[in-house]
């Protein structure tokens, strides 16, 4: 079954299903649920096409999801950079953004580059 683009799983619960969706977490999954008045603990297989797309025009309506929303990110992003903000200039050289340390950590961020000398000794090549 496909909402918005996405392929929802048909054996798990329809509020853990929606959540698939890029954009649409736990809470707004159970918001969802409560605006269109389908039973959340239902499976997705067993969804109507009539239910399906309830949950489809509710999202389009109050939500923003999947590429338009990281359309959005992304913009905002690089709005951030062209105004050479401190956060901008932290996404431009690939640091941490939101204060983290960077001593030590911030391997996620760069990528998991090793800058630290090693043993001093020579790997010996097999023949």
């Amino acid at each position: 079954m496909r909402i918005v683009g996405v392929n929802i799983p048909d054996e798990k619960l329809v509020e853990v299903a929606l959540t698939y969706i890029y954009g649409v977490g736990p809470s707004t999954a159970a918001i969802i649920m409560s605006e269109t008045g389908i039973d959340p603990k239902k499976r997705a297989k067993d969804l109507t096409s009539d239910e399906v797309g309830k949950i489809q025009t509710s999202i389009d309506k109050h939500y923003k999801v999947e590429g338009e929303l990281r359309q959005q990110i992304k913009q905002n992003i690089a709005l951030l950079k062209d105004l050479q903000a401190y956060r901008g200039v932290r996404h431009m050289r690939h640091l941490p953004v939101r204060g983290q340390r960077t001593k030590t950590n911030s391997r996620t961020v760069r990528g998991n580059v090793r800058k630290t000398a090693g043993s001093g000794k020579r790997k010996i090549e097999l023949k």
